[in-house]
């Protein structure tokens, strides 16, 4: 598998840490020096065998360079950067605040070249980008809303040869009756030879596009393959829906990344929940391949096996990360393995070659649901090890013993539906424990070279409910508009969430003039959709109705007609008391290590701070987080991910914190680690503009001294 070159190169490395990333797991490169793929490698596990910065010296971490990327909104602080930047041969490739592909010197933060897209698209806050080579051809490619680039590596222009004019529409071949035109791709795809394999983001209502997985020629930007996630007549699955499910239903996209074993040419996808999110009245069934682990042929699309982590999902409990790719010993034997973390705090492990689960997983009975036209499913996969690395139920009990308005908070527990995982929403108030964001989230876990994992989480009540969709017919009006399209999101009541995950639009015309705001609804912005669905028309009475205008003046709706569903949701709303902390109980972020060869947990501590709290002399309690760690072969983890602003170096034996630093604005993303010139770097996007922080756009690298 090696050159002599290289294993001369990694003589001096331990073979237990050689197994992790060089083995079938992932094929060593030259680039053993750098970080070539989102996550660090194909394997997706945010290991590095890098040992130059470890225990003994991490104290002496300095800023090393710090990048300006450009296009944050410093104004109303709604852009991100949720970015893990690749390093290949020394140079950093990454995404802008303002969703400019970028590419600058490793060592110095010295720019080399952006791009200027402009366009005429929605956007979103990308993760990154990947890269392909084939002798002097390098090419990073690069999804901007619908479009996914083919940009010549060294000059950041676009490759003549992909598609049309370097780029390809990913909408095309994308089509439903009743679906609306939304599709983007903000997790970067993965290269197999000479194939660029891509997922999709689509709407989440009932307007949704579906979710096929693609792989293209990465030099022509050719289709090459296609897997329906809802099948269609005569293929696998066909019969986990209703007939015409796949015309009549969208979703089941593989927004969140996948991972792959090159060696054994499989590709590794979790799929999203199909739409609408919370009611699946009209697609009874288990409905494969939603919510499922999908282990396909890279080279042909064939399934060839997989697993549905829930059935008929109508919580929005889709997997939010790439799966890992590991290897462990059992029964004097070598497993290669794949584990899916996900949102309501399960970890799932099976034999990656069969979709053996490694540990038994029971289905377990779970609540029927109580509205017209709904069909729960009676079980859902509860897997016995490992334990789940967040709590699964909310009660009185569980109430933070300091929280404000108690006997405001205990009335509305006592009048929701709580206290068990897969409760169905209905009309009455239902508790989702963890919440819809996790749990897990889109920043995933590491796992080491002894296949350790290290995972954060959230543990922060969620509550919601199901609301009439206003009655359809030949008018329309801003209230209708809003309360179908926006309403799940900001609010019923247009005050967004107390997490500052979607912003309140009670004052949205103070901060923004009627042409900005009729932009977002074209484009898009952050994680929420284009509405390019609307007419002009219809545009203006959304906008006169968020900016107060006076009453609606209802008009004919000249839009062709579009999916709908009997409900829309009252929103995503973090529970949080009038002093702005969470309900439940601390810890409300963690940092778990699991031992996924044995199922056991080895420690758990809380993820980020409260620092008044603290000097109060309440024990860290832990925050809302997001982004993913990095762990190294030496010993350390590093992660960001909290709005305190800091980064942290952790000894992954323990959990202990050996280092810590603050970033200009919040590290919501997980950081990379690459070496030039011998001299290690260590880096993490700064972007803020999630949980109430300030959007930044910078990229600080750290090294030793």
């Amino acid at each position: 598998m090696f050159n002599k070159k290289i294993l001369f190169i990694i003589s001096f490395i331990p073979a237990s840490l050689i197994l992790l990333q060089c083995s079938h797991d992932s094929p060593m490169t030259s680039a053993a020096a750098d970080w070539p793929e989102y996550h660090g490698g194909p394997d997706r596990n945010h290991y590095s065998l890098l040992r130059e910065i470890d225990a003994t010296n991490v104290g002496r971490l300095k800023k090393a360079w710090e990048y300006s990327s450009g296009g944050a909104d410093t104004i109303s602080n709604q852009t991100q950067i949720q970015c893990n930047p690749i390093i290949v041969n020394g140079i950093l490739y990454g995404v802008s605040a303002g969703s400019q592909a970028f590419a600058v010197q490793g060592d110095s933060g010295k720019e080399i070249w952006r791009t200027n897209l402009q366009d005429e698209t929605f956007r979103i806050t990308s993760r990154g980008v990947t890269y392909w080579s084939d002798a002097n051809d390098k090419r990073i490619f690069f999804a901007f809303g619908n479009w996914l680039y083919a940009l010549n590596a060294t000059t950041g222009e676009p490759a003549k040869s992909f598609g049309v004019n370097g780029k390809i529409n990913l909408h095309d071949g994308l089509s439903r009756p009743g679906a609306d035109e939304y599709v983007s791709s903000n997790t970067p795809g993965v290269v197999f030879e000479n194939l660029i394999i891509m997922g999709t983001r689509v709407s989440e209502g009932p307007t949704a596009l579906p979710g096929d997985i693609r792989a293209y020629d990465t030099r022509t930007g050719e289709l090459i393959w296609t897997f329906h996630t809802i099948p269609k007549p005569d293929e696998y699955g066909y019969d986990s829906w209703p007939k015409d499910a796949y015309q009549n239903v969208g979703g089941a996209n593989a927004w969140a990344g996948m991972a792959i074993d090159r060696e054994a040419g499989i590709v590794y996808i979790p799929t999203g929940s199909a739409a609408f999110d919370f009611y699946g009245g009209n697609r009874h069934g288990a409905n494969l391949f939603a919510n499922t682990l999908l282990a396909l042929d890279a080279r042909t699309g064939t399934r060839i096996w997989h697993y549905q982590l829930v059935h008929h999902d109508i919580w929005d409990r889709d997997p939010p990360t790439t799966p890992n790719l590991f290897s462990i010993q059992k029964d004097g034997r070598t497993i290669h393995a794949v584990a899916q973390v996900t949102k309501t705090g399960f970890v799932f492990v099976f034999n990656r070659e069969t979709g053996e689960p490694l540990f038994p997983i029971e289905e377990r009975p779970v609540p029927a649901s109580d509205v017209p036209g709904e069909l729960a499913y009676p079980t859902q996969p509860f897997p016995t090890k490992p334990l789940p690395f967040t709590r699964q139920r909310f009660t009185e009990a569980d109430l933070n013993e300091h929280v404000a308005d108690r006997e405001h908070i205990l009335a509305e527990l006592r009048n929701s539906k709580t206290g068990e995982p897969y409760i169905p929403i209905g009309t009455q108030r239902t508790i989702l424990y963890p919440g819809t964001s996790g749990g897990a989230q889109w920043g995933g876990a590491a796992v080491d070279e002894d296949a350790i994992m290290y995972v954060p989480a959230v543990e922060i009540p969620v509550y919601m409910s199901l609301l009439e969709t206003p009655p359809s017919g030949k008018f329309t009006s801003g209230e209708k508009i809003y309360r179908t399209l926006c309403a799940s999101c900001h609010g019923s009541d247009r005050k967004g969430d107390r997490g500052g995950n979607y912003p309140a639009l009670i004052d949205v015309g103070d901060r923004l003039t009627f042409d900005k705001i009729e932009q977002i609804t074209k484009t898009g912005v952050g994680r929420m959709p284009a509405f390019t669905q609307l007419s002009a028309p219809e545009r203006k009475l959304i906008i006169d109705f968020l900016t107060n205008k006076g009453a609606d003046a209802a008009i004919e709706n000249s839009s062709p007609p579009l999916t709908t569903a009997p409900y829309v949701n009252s929103g995503y709303n973090r529970w949080y008391d009038s002093k702005g902390y969470p309900v439940s109980a601390p810890p409300w972020g963690t940092l778990t290590a699991i031992n996924l060869q044995t199922g056991d947990h080895l420690w758990q501590v809380p993820h980020g701070e409260y620092e008044e709290l603290t000097r109060l002399g309440i024990p860290k309690t832990g925050t809302d987080n997001y982004g993913g760690p990095l762990v190294t072969s030496s010993g350390l983890l590093f992660i960001a991910g909290t709005p305190d602003k800091k980064f942290k170096a952790i000894d992954k034996r323990t959990g202990k914190i050996l280092w810590e630093t603050f970033l200009p604005a919040a590290g919501f993303a997980t950081p990379s680690t690459y070496t030039v010139n011998g001299k290690q770097y260590v880096v993490i996007a700064c972007g803020g503009g999630k949980l109430q922080s300030k959007s930044g756009d910078r990229y600080v690298a750290f090294a030793l001294d």
